[in-house]
């Protein structure tokens, strides 16, 4: 039982499906450890009543015959999934205490997969943060580090996974929120493409950018998750029409040419210059080219490409994100759920009041932010050149991926940094996005898989970036490293 908890998701399913532990015993087994180390802060709420049902009921289905990698596996789900049973809060005080009469479709299809979810995980409020610090419930720490962020805003999800008290979970990336925090803790997490993961039930930061995603040990881990998760869904307008995907069988797929020993033969891997700046760290620079050289063992090619309009993306992601969150967010204003502030005069005065009281520093700024960009008179200079730059960075990543398969290179320009110590700098932290955000103002997928470490021994990750629906392909490559490799086995004292 003391060893339960350093088992992924594909481990337990088949010590499940083989009869040598119990959902309900491995449930159990969880929701200790995840008291022991309650000061890490990655969980805002814990179901211990609601997982011990759902194991027992996972437990009967398999004695009845069923049979499902993800039956009885258990999981937690970033706060910013709306749960029945559970309350959702975006890491915000205008939501504490709120309660969903409905599931979020990711946390639908995976409680129909058979998965247990053992409660809700801390994330920066409605996912506005590169560092889980801007929680209204406190910050979470790196289960390497405790002095030390764990990325965000998927913060809670990844240091719980890395810290072991979860073998998986969901997160979102609205513009690195899977794989900057995976990067940081060593762990596994993929953004789909944009439209592969219904967004139904998401609590919206910025609706053009939002995906979900999973974060967990591996990349075979994280394609049972997204085959799960992913799909159409005729409730969210976004939602790509296509049919379900295995991608775990298609990660398994040997590409044509491959040979055992060089599953990677015939792989270009696109190398972009701006992904490699003289400012970079040193450590992360080489942890990066490391896992790179493995690559190449692996039978990959390495070639160079250019993104010229990385930096770029800064800016225009600053504008487009905190334009959609100022809409987005409108609809917490304490008239129909959430926080009400309790002295207030006229309704005006209430919203006011309320939306003061309720919203933390980091979201008011970027909701003024967002509302002078859209503001007559602003709106031509600002957000619709933003979307023109956006779709130039998107045609770049096509001019790269004609020749190039996959593009690799690091997530962050550092290791993760101290608590604190970008607090009175928030452009600092903007800064730390650079790598991350071209994919996601492209709407590819991307995700970060452990590649070793860096200064103060925290762990460095490597970021592969696939062409549209390009999820099989990405989790190949990844999964083709990690059987070379064991960095994603590691796991903090």
């Amino acid at each position: 039982m003391s060893g339960l908890h350093e088992k992924g998701v594909a481990e337990l399913g088949r010590a499940l499906a083989a009869r040598e532990v119990s959902s309900a015993e491995l449930t159990t087994h969880l929701l200790a450890r995840i008291d022991s180390q309650a000061p890490l802060g990655c969980f805002l709420h814990v179901d211990g009543e609601g997982a011990m049902a759902a194991a027992q009921a996972a437990d009967a289905r398999r004695a009845a015959g069923e049979a499902s990698p993800l039956l009885g596996v258990p999981v937690a789900h970033k706060d910013i999934f709306v749960t029945r049973g559970m309350p959702t809060t975006a890491g915000s005080k205008i939501l504490a205490r709120y309660q969903s009469p409905f599931d979020a479709t990711v946390v639908a299809r995976l409680e129909a997969a058979g998965t247990v979810s053992l409660g809700k995980l801390n994330c920066d409020e409605f996912a506005m943060g590169s560092g889980n610090e801007n929680s209204a419930f406190g910050a979470v720490k790196n289960p390497w580090d405790a002095t030390r962020v764990p990325g965000g805003s998927s913060g809670g999800s990844a240091a719980a996974v890395a810290a072991r008290l979860v073998p998986a979970a969901t997160g979102t990336d609205t513009g690195g929120s899977i794989r900057q925090p995976a990067s940081f803790t060593g762990t596994t997490g993929i953004k789909p493409t944009y439209g592969v993961c219904s967004r139904y039930g998401m609590i919206a930061f910025a609706s053009s950018l939002d995906q979900a995603g999973p974060l967990a040990r591996s990349a075979e881990d994280c394609a049972l998750l997204l085959s799960a998760m992913s799909g159409f869904d005729e409730r969210d307008a976004t939602s790509a029409e296509r049919p379900p995907q295995d991608f775990h069988a298609q990660m398994l797929l040997p590409r044509a040419g491959a040979t055992a020993a060089r599953p990677l033969q015939g792989l270009r891997i696109g190398l972009p210059t701006e992904f490699f700046p003289d400012n970079l760290g040193a450590d992360v620079n080489a942890a990066v080219r490391a896992a790179l050289a493995e690559l190449e063992k692996l039978g990959a090619t390495l070639v160079d490409v250019s993104l010229p309009r990385t930096e770029l993306s800064i800016p225009v992601y600053y504008i487009i994100a905190p334009a959609e969150a100022s809409s987005n967010l409108s609809r917490f204003d304490g008239v129909k759920f959430g926080h009400r502030a309790q002295q207030h005069g006229d309704l005006l005065d209430m919203y006011k009041r309320t939306r003061a009281e309720g919203f933390g520093a980091e979201v008011k700024r970027r909701i003024m932010i967002g509302t002078y960009v859209l503001s007559h008179g602003y709106y031509d200079a600002y957000y619709l050149q933003a979307q023109k730059l956006r779709r130039m960075i998107a045609d770049d990543f096509q001019r790269c991926f004609q020749g190039c398969d996959v593009i690799a290179g690091p997530v962050a320009p550092s290791v993760a940094w101290k608590h604190g110590e970008q607090g009175d700098d928030p452009v600092k932290a903007y800064l730390a996005d650079i790598f991350t955000l071209p994919a996601s103002l492209a709407g590819l997928p991307g995700m970060s898989l452990p590649a070793g470490f860096g200064e103060h021994h925290m762990p460095v990750g490597l970021q592969l970036i696939g062409n549209y629906f390009a999820e099989g392909q990405l989790l190949h490559t990844a999964h083709a490293f990690q059987q070379a490799t064991d960095w994603h086995r590691r796991s903090p004292t």
